[in-house]
């Protein structure tokens, strides 16, 4: 995959992400699905300050920002309050895709 809209492809296209994806990537993944709790599961057992970054994502589409607060401290990225929930994603995934090597080209 070499961009969002290729990994927005897979997801529309797939009924589960491919092999090759990171574990944040999966989450990612599972969130634009529609399953939140199997997003929130990948991102909270990953362990390392990228899932806490995803954990925090997740808890603003929840709704909680005083969690998501909470684990953007713990990722060391900014809070975020009222940043737009799908740019924050595509950020998101650019950044995974490029740290992953699963960008192609």
């Amino acid at each position: 995959m070499k961009n969002v809209g290729e990994f927005l492809s897979n997801i529309h296209a797939n009924s589960k992400p491919t092999e090759e994806l990171s574990v944040c990537l999966k989450a990612l993944w599972w969130v634009k699905k529609g399953n939140w709790e199997k997003a929130h599961d990948l991102a909270q057992d990953e362990g390392s300050s990228k899932g806490d970054w995803i954990h925090a994502y997740l808890h603003r589409v929840e709704g909680d920002l005083g969690n998501a607060a909470y684990w953007y401290n713990r990722a060391s990225k900014p809070v975020k309050r009222d940043e737009n929930l799908e740019k924050e994603w595509e950020e998101l995934v650019e950044f995974f895709l490029t740290q992953s090597g699963v960008v192609n080209g």
